[in-house]
């Protein structure tokens, strides 16, 4: 009980944190709040107390539901709180919103861009995701690039400065470019979502179990701006970073591996699609024969574009 108080109140922090002010809390989890705290009496500890603090009192306007608020009734002892919950059936709730509808408005490719940004910082959905001080995370680069790079999900680096990739992984990708004869100026990089998923935890306590996959409806509600991305820019070419952008994409019954499309033209919103490893891959299987593998999706890359190959290009990481 105690693991399941804490993290109820960490989420609370963060959703109040992220400018969320209110939200919609069921009669039976006030009813299980009010059993907690009636049972732990003044001694209610930190957790039961934070979450205790949340409950609005409903007497003089009482609605279906129960509020967080910003300014909480406090009890600290076992008389009962003062709230009112009339009893009628809850609507069915979507454990995830329906995609945006992005229209932008006409313009050169610098306006429609600065308004995608504007509609993506102001998104309540990213808003209610983002910790405070952290940025989301639109594409970047040249509006008017042939080459369209795009990954699955933001990095703990790239919510820090709002930009896809300048982690690790965006660094190497960096150095892939380069190879290709383009400078990171010359391309553009975007992402699937627009904020960090949070981590998975174990059951029965807070630690972190690393990245998780994004859910199919987070993966259709990016999807939504990614489009949108796509259509301002208009590339010649889309190049598709791992397998959670192939199921964003396609679909998750599409393909089962990444192998089974990997290296493989694909057609995605009327654009050729080449789709490769996340650079990530390569980070955590450094060979010779992971990077010729990239490499050689990113030479037919290359080849589509009419980018001029040499004889050096051409025999990047084979092996010796």
């Amino acid at each position: 009980m105690r693991a399941a108080l804490n993290a109820l109140t960490d989420e609370l922090k963060r959703l109040k944190a992220s400018g969320v002010k209110s939200i919609v809390v069921s009669e039976e989890s006030l009813v299980m709040l009010h059993k907690v705290a009636q049972a732990r009496g003044p001694q209610t500890s930190a957790p039961s107390r934070a979450v205790d603090a949340t409950i609005q009192s409903e007497n003089r306007n009482p609605s279906p539901s129960a509020k967080v608020s910003e300014t909480p009734t406090r009890y600290e002892s076992a008389a009962p709180p003062k709230f009112t919950v009339k009893a009628v059936a809850a609507a069915p709730v979507s454990e995830f919103p329906a995609p945006p509808k992005i229209v932008l408005p006409m313009g050169d490719k610098p306006t429609r861009w600065a308004a995608l940004l504007r509609l993506v910082q102001d998104d309540l959905v990213g808003k209610a995701r983002i910790p405070a001080g952290k940025k989301p995370v639109l594409g970047v680069g040249n509006l008017d690039a042939r080459i369209f790079f795009c990954g699955d999900v933001p990095g703990p680096e790239e919510e820090e400065q709002g930009e896809p990739f300048v982690g690790p992984a965006g660094q190497l990708l960096t150095r892939m470019i380069s190879g290709m004869g383009l400078k990171r100026s010359d391309v553009y990089l975007g992402s699937l979502l627009n904020w960090r998923l949070d981590p998975p935890v174990a059951a029965g306590g807070a630690v972190p179990l690393g990245k998780r996959t994004p859910t199919a409806a987070e993966l259709a509600y990016g999807l939504a701006y990614l489009k949108a991305q796509i259509e301002v820019v208009n590339p010649e070419i889309i190049v598709v970073l791992g397998f959670t952008v192939v199921q964003g994409l396609f679909g998750a019954g599409a393909f089962k591996t990444l192998g089974e499309v990997r290296g493989q033209w694909k057609l995605f919103a009327e654009k050729p699609v080449m789709v490769t490893y996340h650079p990530s891959y390569i980070l955590n299987y450094a060979t010779n024969r992971s990077k010729r593998a990239i490499w050689e999706d990113l030479l037919k890359v290359m080849e589509r574009a009419s980018l001029p190959i040499t004889d050096k290009q051409q025999n990047f990481f084979l092996e010796k």
